[in-house]
Formats: structure tokens, C-alpha cells, sequence
């Protein structure tokens, strides 16, 4: 069976990866056993995760803001919503080299990557597009499908928005997840959903428009209940204290008075009040989480990383410009968990 052929069967939201994914015992609830029996270390691309709740090795390939604008004759009565960011990324520079590239070249180049470094996993967390179209969105799946390692994906602002198009902005991402993304879904709830993965859960939850509603914090706090551990995966990553308030969902001072983009991106402004108490929520609750190994987001085209209560959020680099990030979880070895002992 083709490692991705998982994904064609999924019906209830939870998708298996792999055999015998779902008799891996569940986790000590005690938040000190996860957060004091794991190291990180990092260097450019590679985050190497030794965790005591790791049992096997994980290799994630993590590609987010690709931001694909690829067009045809379909996207034509759109032009006026999308010529913007149509001239956005049509060329970059390398990350590294500083060489002239551009958004295909990247994706192509990082897929290729995930094959070479025989990965269990393709993750996209959003802006994979600048906007909904259809030609980009068709050679992406080519591509995608064109390999036999599965991915999953959750959608960024961009992903669904046609700049000055008229409409609430939840009714708008909706509209157009139905029309153009769902196939990248493989058939689960596009607004959150949880993948099995060699004793690993990975939770995907769309926080696109920087608000969570009370199903997704409902669906989460169902996904901590289950003792597995947990990796989260959204589009933008979660407030940290100094980072500024495009940074993250959650932020305190998120709101109208901040907003200062708007206009530009020809969007509805933030709300006036700010977060929805649900969205508060959540933060709270992922940053006591006590199964969370972490997070993995994208949206702000730099390389991040941060520790809010314990947990690590990690923010990838665009992949537009070729970055990514290879993501090895491994188990921690016997003599590693007795010298972090006390």
C-alpha cells in the first residue's frame, strides 16, 4: 500500500498513519514528565526533537507561505481581486544563496528535498497560494501527489482571500475552501482535523482569520484528552510576549486600533473589540497543555522560535524563497533521560 493511500479513507477526522498507529499507550497527564524530559536542537533548517513520549522516529518536511500564483483564462473574472499579490511573488531570492528563484521552483525543490530525505510526512501549513487559483491550485496537487509521502495542509489568509471582494471574511474562507481547497483536505473538516503518525498526533486547527470558534477549542481540548502526544499545526503562530501584533493569534492588543494593513490587503478590519473570549481561551489552554510537544506555524516569512510556558512554537522561513524545515522527532535515549533527571 502507497504510504499516502491513508488519506483517501479518512471519514471520521482522525486519520491513521501508518500500522499500528493507534495502540501506542497515552501519555502521563502530568504536564512536568513532558516538560521536563525532552531537548531541542537546531541548526539553519533542522530541528532535531529528543522526547521521552517520542517511541519512534518522525521526519517532518514543514513548507508554509509558498504563496503559488500560477493563473489561466479561468482566473480572468477574478483579476481584479488577485492582481495584487499576483505581482507579490512571481520572483524571489534564495534564502540561502540570494540567487534569483521563484515560488514553483521552491515547492518543487523542497518536495524533492522530503523524497531525498525519505520523510514520513509533508506539512503545509498555509499560504501555499496568494490566492484561490485554479491553475495554481491543480499543479500543486500534480506535485503533491506526484510522490508517495503523504501531506496535510491547512489553509492561510491568503490561501482562500480575493482581495476587495465583498463579504464577512468567515463566510468568504468558506466559500472558497469549498470551491477550490478541498481537495487537500483528503475528506476531513478544513477548520481542524488530527492525523496519527508513528504514535504522534498532529492536530491541524485554521486559525486564518486570527479567531478560533468554540468547535475548533471543543476539538482540541477532545485531542488533549486523549493522552497522545500532540503536535499542533496552524497558519499563524500563537502570541509570544515582545512579538509584535501581526505576529500571532492571541495577542493582546489584536483589534481595529492595530490594524494597519487593511486597507492594503482589502479585507474587513479587525474587530473592535479585539479577540473573541474563545479565542483567549484557547491560548490558555494549548500553553497548558500537558501532551503538546509543540507548535509549527508560518504567516510572518522569518524564522522563529519561542517558549511560552514550556511549550516550543517553532515559525518557518517562506518557503516563496526556498526555506523550510526538516523535523526530526526521535525518541530520547535511556541515558540522555537519566542525566535530565533530578
Amino acid at each position: 500500500m502507497e504510504r499516502r493511500s491513508f488519506l483517501k479513507t479518512i471519514g471520521t477526522g482522525i486519520a491513521g498513519i501508518g500500522a499500528g498507529s493507534s495502540i501506542y499507550p497515552s501519555l502521563k497527564t502530568e504536564k512536568s514528565n513532558l516538560v521536563h524530559q525532552g531537548a531541542i536542537t537546531t541548526r539553519d533548517t533542522d530541528i532535531s526533537y529528543y522526547h521521552s513520549a517520542v517511541d519512534q522516529p518522525l521526519k517532518i518536511i514543514l513548507a508554509t507561505d509558498t504563496h503559488l500564483w500560477r493563473n489561466d483564462e479561468r482566473g480572468d473574472p477574478y483579476r481584479q481581486y488577485s492582481d495584487r499579490m499576483a505581482a507579490a511573488y512571481n520572483q524571489t531570492r534564495h534564502f540561502q544563496t540570494g540567487e534569483l528563484t521563484n515560488p514553483e521552483e521552491c515547492l518543487e525543490n523542497t518536495i524533492r528535498i522530503a523524497v531525498e530525505k525519505d520523510a514520513d510526512l509533508i506539512a503545509l501549513p498555509g499560504d501555499l497560494f496568494s490566492w484561490p487559483s485554479e491553475a495554481a491550485i491543480e499543479w500543486a496537487l500534480e506535485k503533491l501527489e506526484a510522490v508517495d509521502i503523504p501531506y496535510i495542509y491547512t489553509s492561510g489568509n491568503h490561501d482562500w482571500h480575493y482581495e476587495g471582494m465583498e463579504g464577512a471574511i468567515e463566510e468568504l474562507r468558506e466559500t472558497w475552501i469549498n470551491k477550490r481547497l478541498l481537495p487537500f483536505y483528503h475528506g476531513n473538516d478544513p477548520m481542524m482535523a488530527a492525523y496519527d503518525l508513528k504514535g504522534i498526533r498532529i492536530v491541524t486547527i485554521d486559525d486564518s482569520t486570527y479567531q478560533i470558534s468554540d468547535d475548533q477549542l471543543a476539538f482540541f481540548r477532545d485531542q488533549v484528552k486523549s493522552g497522545m502526544p500532540l503536535i499542533l499545526m496552524m497558519h499563524i503562530p500563537l502570541y509570544a510576549p515582545g512579538r509584535p501584533v501581526g505576529f500571532g493569534c492571541g495577542h493582546p492588543d489584536w483589534g481595529a486600533a492595530t490594524d494597519r494593513i487593511y486597507e492594503l490587503e482589502r479585507r474587513p478590519r479587525w474587530p473592535v473589540d479585539g479577540h473573541s473570549r474563545t479565542t483567549f481561551n484557547f491560548y490558555r489552554e494549548v500553553f497548558n497543555a500537558p501532551n503538546l510537544l509543540g507548535i509549527f506555524a508560518g504567516h510572518i516569512h522569518r524564522p522563529s522560535m519561542e517558549y511560552v510556558n514550556g511549550i516550543p512554537q517553532f515559525v518557518a522561513d517562506d518557503n516563496a524563497s526556498g526555506a523550510y524545515l526538516n523535523i526530526s522527532l526521535m525518541p530520547l535515549a535511556d541515558r540522555d533521560s537519566d542525566l535530565m533527571r533530578i
